[in-house]
């Protein structure tokens, strides 16, 4: 495939992006990112009751989807109903490097502050130095840190957890 070199193309996830999403998910799938076992067949549907289509927000380039954010609620209870939570993110790896993480961030805090959010959060890995780097130069910071909390691959890792105003 050539490399665009087109921004993104970001809009809202639609049903039938199902399959393409699933695919890409498992595609990516990584402990550098992942706290799940590696998928297996058959694989879990990507959309569920918890985790509607208007939750994602896809990239693409060239009419491909090459990225997706989910963007929901961290808990069900109404005291919170302010904070919006990034619970997902991935790149397909031939648009890493092509602005389509940050892109797919930037229209994750717009989309939570159109919602009426008043904070967006996300928890991120302590190993996964590139993408903290990322949510810290798009204005994340360290709000929390629990540290070894998984076991990934052989290794304790950190569970660190990330936030902004809106």
């Amino acid at each position: 495939m050539p490399e665009s070199r087109q921004s993104p193309y970001i809009r809202t996830a639609l049903p039938d992006d199902e399959e393409e999403l699933s695919l890409l998910d498992r595609r990516t799938w990584s402990y550098l990112h992942s706290v799940m076992p590696q998928p297996r067949p058959p694989h879990p549907p990507f959309f569920d009751e918890r985790h509607a289509p208007a939750d994602h927000l896809v990239a693409e380039l060239d009419r491909r989807i090459v990225g997706y954010v989910r963007l929901g609620f961290p808990t069900s209870l109404a005291v919170n109903a302010h904070v919006r939570q990034i619970q997902g993110l991935a790149v397909a790896d031939e648009a890493r490097g092509l602005g389509v993480g940050r892109a797919l961030i930037r229209a994750a805090v717009e989309e939570a502050r159109r919602r009426g959010a008043r904070r967006i959060t996300l928890r991120v890995l302590g190993h996964n130095t590139p993408a903290r780097k990322l949510y810290e130069s798009e204005g994340f910071v360290v709000e929390g840190v629990l540290p070894e909390e998984f076991f990934l691959g052989g290794q304790y890792v950190d569970d660190v957890i990330m936030g902004q105003g809106l």
